[in-house]
């Protein structure tokens, strides 16, 4: 009887040692096995076998990438701005056993870390560059943090800064500054538009004077060629008459003097101011001009129905 309760003892506290060597690690997670408090290895994910009562679980760390949010602060730039500034931090755990034992508190100093150098980082930057080279800060600051944290076998991936908020009167300098450059901007187009538009207008200006000039040349052009014909037509005519005159033929000037005389009086009939006209006609003149006409009719039939051209003018003398 006492052999067999202590077999069952024995295969009751088997099963108990068994049980405690048993270690089930989860994804994303490792775990360090101390042995009489000193560290020996590390559990990957899945099922280890420990020596119980001589092995134990030390750290269990998460090796997924972890955020944490970096508290609000205040920091003054180098232009004595008051500005309040928060964040958030990536990292991810690469090497357990330092993670585990290079450092305690692991998130708490990387928080403290990442608030001083933030601080150091924009406390030497102007006001206008905190809100302008936000991506180099974050840069900036992922290098030194990630340099700084190498040593407890973690990585910073990224740093990103969330807000700067500048006090409430500087927020109020700023937009009265942006309004003023802004209308600034505005009167500096509307100055370059109303000059273009003046240079435009001055250049169709001076398109309209120069097609206007080119007009007045190209029609003082025509009238000269057309005066140039006329005086030509009329020294022809001249001509003529001379010929006739110098042939005896006074019926030719006779009708000369006649289209010359009635075209002056056309002339002066046309007159818009004119409405009666008072003046001595001698009917003697424009009867013999008209008989003169008929005569150098007459003769231009019989010449061009007789075999030989023959033209004789008669003499048309005052009657």
């Amino acid at each position: 009887m006492d052999l067999a309760v202590f077999a069952l003892a024995l295969v009751v506290l088997g099963l108990i040692l068994v049980f405690l060597g048993i270690k089930v690690v989860p994804q994303g997670f490792e775990f360090t096995v101390e042995r009489f408090g000193r560290y020996t290895r590390t559990l990957s994910p899945g099922l280890h076998l420990i020596i119980p009562l001589v092995d134990r679980i030390g750290r269990q760390l998460n090796v997924m990438e972890q955020v944490l949010d970096v508290p609000s602060q205040e920091i003054i730039t180098r232009d004595n701005a008051m500005v309040t500034v928060d964040g958030v931090v990536f990292f991810q755990v690469l090497d357990t056993a330092r993670a585990a034992y290079e450092v305690a508190h692991l998130q708490v100093a990387i928080l403290n870390l990442i608030m001083t150098n933030i601080r150091t980082v924009m406390g030497g930057m102007d006001l206008d560059e905190l809100l302008s080279q936000r991506d180099q800060i974050n840069t900036k600051l992922l290098s030194v943090v990630d340099e700084a944290t190498q040593p407890w076998g973690v990585k910073v991936t990224r740093i990103e800064i969330k807000d700067i908020a500048p006090p409430r009167d500087l927020v109020d300098a700023m937009a009265r500054q942006m309004k003023a450059e802004r209308d600034k901007r505005a009167a500096i187009l509307e100055a370059e538009g109303l000059k273009q538009a003046e240079v435009l207008k001055a250049e169709g200006q001076k398109q309209a004077q120069i097609l206007a000039a080119e007009g007045r040349r190209e029609a003082a052009f025509r009238d000269a060629e057309a005066r140039e014909r006329e005086a030509e037509a009329e020294a022809k005519a001249v001509d003529v008459v001379s010929q006739a005159v110098a042939g005896g033929e006074s019926v030719a000037v006779n009708y000369f003097i006649a289209q010359r005389y009635v075209g002056a009086l056309e002339k002066v009939a046309s007159a818009p101011n004119q409405k009666l006209i008072m003046m001595p006609l001698e009917a003697s003149g424009i009867i013999g001009a008209v008989a003169g006409i008929a005569e150098i009719a007459k003769d231009a039939l019989a010449a061009n129905s007789s075999p030989t051209r023959r033209t004789t003018l008669p003499n048309t003398g005052d009657k």
